[in-house]
């Protein structure tokens, strides 16, 4: 699978980078198939700074990203993270 089919995207904000850290972990597990690297590809500590204290990851169907955010509210405090926006057409781009 390319990265353009990791096209079901979820920006998160928070300022707990421990948080960070648990979504990137969530959203490998949510990836069931393909790669799953790839939806938390472009999280990385720099690019949560840069980026207002924000993530976006990236999965292949709406149902992994619903799990996804499914397995967030189940584990994480909400009041240390928030959805900002969801997108069905937000493609992954290869990482350097």
């Amino acid at each position: 699978m390319s990265h353009a089919a990791y096209k079901f995207s979820i920006t998160i904000k928070s300022d707990d980078l421990a948080v960070v850290n648990c979504l990137r972990s969530l959203s490998q597990h949510s990836q069931q198939s393909g790669n799953n690297r790839i939806p938390w590809g472009g999280t990385k500590d720099q690019d949560w700074k840069r980026d207002g204290h924000s993530v976006t990851f990236r999965f292949t169907t709406p149902e992994y990203r619903s799990g996804f955010l499914a397995e967030a509210r189940r584990l994480l405090p909400i009041a240390l993270w928030s959805v900002l926006r969801q997108n069905d057409s937000d493609p992954a781009s290869p990482q350097t």
